[in-house]
């Protein structure tokens, strides 16, 4: 991610800019039964895809509230801010903001398990 525009973060067109070359796992690079594994700054979160565009989760959050295996959307992705990608469910250096509002800290790494794999 480049720097930021100015003293108050990014400008809309920077943050368009800075997006679009994101290492990042897209909606449409998911399909039902795949896996997104993401580690952010404080937690590691497990979302599995589901057939009507949700994740079930589990970890981080889920975990420490007793709600492992959720049926949320991932509304996109942010830098913590009002501006989000919504094609995005995680991208590196990037807030993953879930449907109920649950903003993740940035995102370190994350990888993809396609449905059917095995170690």
């Amino acid at each position: 991610m480049r720097e930021k525009d100015n003293a108050f973060g990014y400008t809309l067109a920077g943050f368009g800019d800075a997006s679009g070359n994101l290492r990042a796992i897209r909606k449409t690079d998911v399909r039902p039964g795949d896996c997104v594994l993401v580690r952010t700054r404080n937690s590691l979160y497990i979302l599995q895809a589901t057939a009507d565009g949700r994740f079930s989760a589990w970890g981080g959050w889920f975990k420490r509230k007793e709600r492992n295996g959720s049926q949320i959307s991932v509304n996109g992705c942010s830098l913590g801010g009002s501006i989000i990608n919504i094609n995005v469910i995680a991208a590196l250096g990037m807030c993953i903001e879930f449907s109920n509002r649950l903003i993740t800290t940035p995102v370190e790494c994350f990888v993809v398990l396609r449905e059917g794999w095995q170690n």
